[in-house]
């Protein structure tokens, strides 16, 4: 089995949001096409300091995290960010890791988003029964 990416785009909400009320032109909403990792093992989405700069995403807190490799870390968690994948979006935090290499996709997003995760084929896809609109379980 291989490694899944996917294209997604990534906002700042919040600027997303001014523009969606008329303060903010819509080519003035900072965003990023990036090629992500999708990582069921990672919690959130990931990026570096360089993609946090880029978009302009505000502080929300510090949070210990644990990396792949079984270091532990503090880092920063921003946000609100905006992620785009076809017909489908989620708005979460993002924890910044700074040096990374890939942005990480993670549990929290990919749910949100309801996209079918297909490793034999590599690729996330939308489910076929519902491709414009997302189910989300909420019992």
């Amino acid at each position: 089995m291989g490694l899944i990416y996917a294209d997604i785009t990534l906002l700042n909400s919040i600027d997303y949001g001014m523009s969606q009320r008329g303060v903010l032109p819509s080519e003035n909403v900072r965003k990023k096409d990036v090629r992500a990792l999708v990582d069921t093992g990672a919690y959130m989405l990931t990026i570096d300091e360089h993609l946090r700069d880029d978009l302009g995403l505000d502080f929300e807190s510090h949070v210990d995290v644990e990396l792949a490799d079984g270091q532990q870390a503090k880092c920063e968690l921003v946000g609100p960010i905006k992620i785009i994948f076809e017909t489908r979006t989620a708005t979460c935090s993002a924890i910044v890791l700074p040096g990374a290499t890939e942005v990480l996709l993670g549990a929290i997003p990919l749910e949100s988003m309801d996209v079918i995760i297909d490793p034999n084929k590599q690729t996330i896809t939308l489910p076929p029964d519902r491709p414009f609109v997302a189910r989300t379980i909420v019992k």
